[in-house]
Parts: structure tokens; C-alpha cells; sequence
């Protein structure tokens, strides 16, 4: 058996395939470039695939990440490559290929942070956003509720910022950590902005450790 880890960006034609649809897409697709999926064992065997981390709904990405194994002792990881690029749906590009220690954790446990790309669809004066951001970042806590639950989205933004000479867009990485992951739309709450009037782009799943 052997275990593959894919990057890949989900672009336009998928903005609004959730994490669970997503899922099946990985699994027909691997079926349709005629690998030989390894299944997980008990009642309802199912391929063992995993993804890195949900993108919310709407969201587009340049860097998600997908595990899955093979049945296989050995294999031509380019050709690979090039089998699922042309088994998926035209909104999934496939950037990269590697092979994975069969030992290594589970791949969502290997996520410690998400960066975003943030372009506001509604103009906003370069200044204004400027002490939105200082204004979040100088923020002993930001009290917040999820699911019925409070949290405190603070600790949960590791990096803001924006440069003045792209007005409307500023980057923000997140942490993902056990049972608090940062959301972008809850940071732009945060700030008094529409999260509804924005389009969010992940441009990098970052890993422990440098992983990936």
C-alpha cells in the first residue's frame, strides 16, 4: 500500500461544492483515472481519502490538500498526476504530487493555519480599512459566537495586513487548531465589514512543522 498527497486550487466552477460533495468528487475521480483505491476496513468499507482542512462554502483556493492510498507497492507518481488531472472536473488543477510515509498523522491534524486573500466588492477609502485592521489587531479580545458556543477569535488571527497600493484587499492568516479554527468571514464581522460583499481566496494551507 501506498499513500499519495495532491495540492490542488478549486477555482470558479466549484466556488459552491461544500466539503462532503467534495469528498465524492475525489473518490469518482480517482475511480475515473483507474487507480486502485485502498478502503478502509469494518461494516462500510470506504476509500481513504482525507482532506486537508473545509473550505467554506463560496470560497475559491490555490493550495488544498488531499491524501489518499493505493493498493499499490509502487507507482509512477507523474503519470499519476497526469491520470487525475484529466479525471477531474475542469475547476480542480492539480499543482503537485508527493509520496507520503504510510505512518505519518492523519492530514487533518497536520493543519495548523490557513492564509486568505480578502478583495472587498464594495470600495472602502485605503485609510478607513487601515484602522479597521489596526483597530482588530489591537484588540485584547474579540468575543464571539459560533454554533450557540462563545469564542474568542483573537488568538485565532495570527497576521493582517494590506498594502495601500491594492486598495480593497488585505491578506489574513488564520489558525486551525483542535475545536477553534479562525473563519475569515467572522474576522470581517469583526471589522464591521459584509462578509457577503467580499470574494476570499485561500492561498496557502500551512502545515506543521513545514509539512507539505
Amino acid at each position: 500500500m501506498i499513500r499519495i498527497r495532491l495540492t490542488c486550487e478549486k477555482g470558479e466552477g466549484m466556488r459552491y461544492t461544500g466539503n462532503l460533495d467534495m469528498q465524492v468528487v475525489w473518490e469518482r475521480s480517482l475511480r475515473r483515472a483507474g487507480l486502485p483505491l485502498a478502503y478502509s476496513q469494518g461494516f462500510h468499507p470506504q476509500p481513504r481519502i482525507q482532506q486537508a482542512c473545509p473550505l467554506p462554502l463560496g470560497f475559491l483556493s490555490l493550495d488544498e490538500i488531499v491524501d489518499f492510498w493505493l493498493d499499490e507497492d509502487e507507482i509512477d507518481l507523474e503519470c499519476v498526476k497526469t491520470s487525475i488531472q484529466q479525471a477531474v472536473p475542469a475547476s480542480l488543477a492539480v499543482t503537485g504530487i508527493q509520496m507520503m510515509d504510510l505512518r505519518a498523522p492523519a492530514l487533518q491534524t497536520r493543519v495548523s493555519a490557513s492564509l486568505y486573500q480578502v478583495t472587498l466588492l464594495d470600495s472602502i477609502p485605503a485609510e478607513d480599512l487601515e484602522k479597521k485592521i489596526h483597530s482588530l489587531l489591537q484588540a485584547k479580545s474579540l468575543p464571539r459566537e459560533r454554533r450557540g458556543k462563545p469564542y474568542d477569535l483573537r488568538p485565532l488571527v495570527e497576521d493582517l495586513d494590506f498594502n495601500p497600493d491594492y486598495p480593497g484587499i488585505f491578506i489574513v492568516q488564520l489558525a486551525a487548531r483542535q475545536g477553534a479554527t479562525g473563519r475569515p468571514e467572522e474576522v470581517l464581522l469583526a471589522m464591521g465589514l459584509d462578509p457577503f460583499s467580499t470574494r476570499i481566496t485561500r492561498l496557502k494551507t500551512i502545515l506543521m512543522d513545514g509539512e507539505g
